[in-house]
């Protein structure tokens, strides 16, 4: 399908808030404080009350109306009782409004799928673009464009980055934009899909795969809103960058409590996760996967194959990641005869210990400095029969160096994928921290490390089936 063009609801020059507040607590108030915080476009309050609205140190004259603005208006953001919502998307009609973020709540999803239409009906009328109703809000990173009810103060905003969420489950998406920011993990745009009255999954979808500033596409689902639509856009998407689902419902009483919330068809978990094998989607089971996924892909290159080789300073950990990979359908690299001529004439000549181990798990064992990090880990990368390395650092060892991080950046000329590992509290994070800003992606849990392992592999596997790597 033909992506819709979406740049003035995630780029506007001016704003609208209908149903804006002075009162701290109400909706109105809080939108009005997360778009004014960093959105240098215009802003204007709307509430039939008129007055004046102060947020962030600012004062916003109340418009009684979105008709009484003296100029343009591209977005307006409605959070008014339901059954004002079809009429104040006429006047929006008649402002020349081009998109409309429909916070309001009380339509399919509380059983009143007519009034639903009647919205629908009269957006169309005016050629309005729909986000929600019943949604948390969009919020877009890069420009501070940030309509989402939720105050900054209680749930973060994550750094820009490189990957994008959008999520039927408004809740469920704060936690996750809240979940981002306190792992400092990058996003470009957070999408609240709400009912899905017009714009659904497939079209931000679309909408993403030809966004520069989206690498991977994540989002949470409860049910998709048209099947066929979903699995060809899906299908299109997939070969320009990777999208990660984690789908709810996969249970009968999941699948209920779906249809309850949004209003949503859940439909069998077994059609949905055949759909997204034959898509190329990678699906998550939990939040965490979700994001064990969307960080290895965001700042790593998919795998070319599935062989993968361990370098660790501590034997209980190389046996554990290897059991990991194993039980997700990966190998481990047999690596060559000549790359174990290499350690063993290293090991003769005193650059490596004697009982360290050189077969894969290659265990440097953990009296290991950075330096003989960088010896395994470049024998490992320059055989041919590695497609993925994972190191694994026990960062206890006072004997592991701070050169560790350099050795990573370095170890990235090769172009394979990388994934590290660094269990552990307050010392392995901040090495952890220093590493990814070196552009490798840190894990804290084996078990996280291999979900890492198997989005780089698993991706690759798609795209090469299509030729596309």
């Amino acid at each position: 399908m033909e992506a819709p063009k979406l740049d003035f609801l995630f780029y506007p020059k001016s704003v609208a808030v209908i149903g804006a507040s002075n009162v701290p607590g109400k909706i109105g108030n809080s939108i009005m404080r997360s778009i004014t915080l960093k959105f240098d476009g215009k802003v204007y309050a709307v509430n039939v009350k008129g007055g004046e609205v102060e947020v962030n140190g600012k004062k916003f004259q109340v418009y009684r109306s979105i008709k009484e603005i003296p100029d343009d208006v591209d977005v307006a953001v409605i959070a008014v009782p339901a059954k004002f919502v079809p009429d104040v998307i006429d006047e929006c009609g008649e402002k020349g409004v081009k998109s409309a973020v429909v916070i309001s709540a009380g339509f399919k999803e509380a059983g009143r799928a007519e009034l639903e239409e009647e919205l629908v009906k009269r957006a169309r009328k005016w050629g309005i673009r729909l986000v929600g109703p019943n949604c948390l809000g969009v919020t877009n990173l890069e420009n501070g464009f940030d309509c989402n009810f939720n105050p900054p103060e209680r749930q973060a905003r994550p750094p820009f980055g490189k990957v994008a969420f959008m999520s039927q489950s408004g809740a469920f998406g704060a936690a996750i934009l809240d979940w981002a920011a306190s792992h400092k993990i990058g996003m470009s745009k957070f999408i609240s899909l709400g009912n899905m009255a017009d714009l659904d999954e497939s079209d931000f979808m679309a909408y993403l795969g030809d966004d520069p500033k989206t690498g991977v596409i994540t989002g949470y689902i409860e049910g998709v809103k048209d099947g066929r639509k979903f699995f060809n856009t899906a299908k299109e998407v997939t070969l320009k960058k990777p999208v990660v689902i984690l789908k709810s419902g996969r249970t009968e009483a999941g699948a209920k409590a779906a249809a309850s919330h949004t209003g949503s068809l859940a439909g069998s978990f077994k059609i949905y996760e055949a759909a997204f094998e034959q898509t190329g989607v990678l699906s998550a089971k939990s939040m965490r996967q979700l994001f064990n996924y969307a960080k290895a892909l965001a700042m790593q290159k998919p795998a070319k194959g599935n062989r993968v080789a361990i370098v660790t300073n501590g034997g209980g950990a190389g046996v554990m990641m290897s059991d990991g990979l194993l039980e997700r359908g990966m190998k481990l690299a047999e690596l060559s005869e000549e790359t174990n001529e290499r350690f063993r004439k290293d090991i003769e000549e005193g650059k490596l210990p004697h009982h360290m181990s050189y077969r894969n798990p290659i265990d440097v064992i953990g009296d290991a400095p950075s330096s003989r990090y960088e010896i395994a880990m470049r024998y490992a990368l320059e055989d041919e029969n590695v497609d993925v390395l994972v190191v694994i650092a026990l960062f206890q060892s006072p004997a592991l160096d701070e050169g560790i991080v350099e050795a990573m950046a370095r170890m990235q000329e090769y172009g394979k994928p990388i994934v590290f590992v660094a269990p552990g509290g307050t010392y392995p994070h901040k090495m952890a921290r220093n590493i990814e800003l070196k552009g490798v992606p840190v894990y804290e849990t084996v078990e996280d490390g291999v979900d890492a392992v198997y989005a780089l592999v698993k991706y690759g596997e798609w795209l090469r089936e299509n030729g596309k790597l």
